[in-house]
C-alpha cells in the first residue's frame, strides 16, 4: 500500500506534466467562494475526480476543481472547494491537497471561508483578515509519524498566519475601498450549526468567527514552511441572547454575493507580494 508522501508526489508529477512553470502561490476557496478564483489567466483545469489520489469534495457549493495559470506574473494553483472533517474524510484527507501545493513548490498559501461571526460588531458580508486561529476539531493533522523532509515534528505556530501578509491584505482593502475587519478564528468538526451556548463559550474563550475549515490546512501549510493569509467571509452574525435560525443555502447565497469582493482583495494582495 503507498504511503501518504508517495501518493503526493505522483500526484504532483501527474500535475507537473501541465504546469508551465513552478507555481508561487496556492488558493483554497471555501464555501460559495469559488468564483473568487476565476480572475485567474488559467491554462489547465482539472476536476478533482480526474487527479489521481485526489480526494473530491461532496459539498454542493463546492466546485471540486482545481485551476492552474498566472496572475500578474505569479504562478498560481487554485483549488475551487475544499474538503471537510463532515464529510467524512480525516485530517490527512483534507490537507493533501496543501501537501501536494509542497511538492510542486508553493510558497505562499491563500485560503478563504465562510464563517459565522461572534464579533457582535461585525455584519453579515464582512471580511475578517484571520490573525490567529483556535482548533476545537479534537483532530491534528500532524498525529502520526512525522515525514522529515516535509517539516518538523513540533512546528511553531507562534505566526500561523503571516503578518506581512495580512498587512498587504489590510492595504488592499484600502486600496479597493472594502472595509475588512481582523480577528480569530475557531475551527469546529460541524456539521451542525452552534447552539447558544456554545457560542457564549466561543465568544469567551477569545474567539470572533466560527467555521468548519481552515485549521487542519493551517496547520500542515505552516508545518510545510508556507506563509498563510487567511480572509474569513462572515455569514451571519450569532447573538446567544437572541438567537435566529439561519440555514445552509442562506450562508452560502451570502458568501457568493461577497466573493467578487474577496476576488478584489486576493488580486490586490497576489500584485503587492515581494
Amino acid at each position: 500500500m503507498k504511503n501518504y508522501r508517495q501518493k503526493a508526489i505522483e500526484t504532483a508529477s501527474f500535475l507537473k506534466t501541465c504546469i508551465k512553470k513552478p507555481s508561487e502561490i496556492g488558493i483554497l476557496t471555501g464555501t460559495g467562494h469559488g468564483k473568487s478564483a476565476e480572475s485567474l489567466d488559467t491554462y489547465a483545469s482539472f476536476e478533482y475526480k480526474d487527479i489521481p489520489h485526489f480526494p473530491i469534495s461532496t459539498v454542493e457549493s463546492h466546485f471540486g476543481r482545481l485551476l492552474i495559470g498566472s496572475m500578474h506574473s505569479r504562478q498560481i494553483i487554485a483549488m475551487q472547494g475544499r474538503l471537510h472533517l463532515y464529510e467524512g474524510y480525516s485530517p490527512a484527507d483534507i490537507t493533501f491537497p496543501i501537501r501536494v501545493m509542497q511538492e510542486l513548490g508553493v510558497k505562499t498559501l491563500i485560503l478563504s471561508n465562510a464563517s459565522g461571526g461572534l464579533n457582535p460588531d461585525f455584519k453579515a458580508g464582512d471580511i475578517m483578515i484571520i490573525t490567529d486561529h483556535i482548533n476545537l476539531t479534537g483532530l491534528n493533522p500532524l498525529i502520526g509519524p512525522n515525514e522529515d523532509s516535509w517539516g518538523v515534528r513540533f512546528p511553531d505556530m507562534t505566526r500561523a498566519y503571516d503578518t506581512n501578509l495580512a498587512s498587504i491584505a489590510e492595504k488592499a482593502g484600502k486600496d479597493t475601498e472594502i472595509p475588512l475587519e481582523k480577528g480569530v478564528y475557531v475551527g469546529l468538526k460541524g456539521p451542525c450549526l452552534e447552539t447558544p451556548a456554545e457560542i457564549r463559550l466561543l465568544r469567551s474563550i477569545g474567539a470572533e468567527a466560527v467555521g468548519f475549515s481552515t485549521v487542519h490546512e493551517v496547520i500542515v501549510a505552516v508545518h510545510a514552511g508556507m506563509k498563510v493569509l487567511g480572509l474569513s467571509t462572515i455569514t451571519n452574525v450569532h447573538n446567544p441572547e437572541k438567537p435566529v435560525e439561519t440555514t445552509m443555502e442562506e450562508i452560502i447565497a451570502v458568501a457568493k454575493e461577497s466573493s467578487l469582493k474577496l476576488a478584489s482583495i486576493v488580486n490586490n494582495v497576489i500584485e503587492n507580494i515581494t
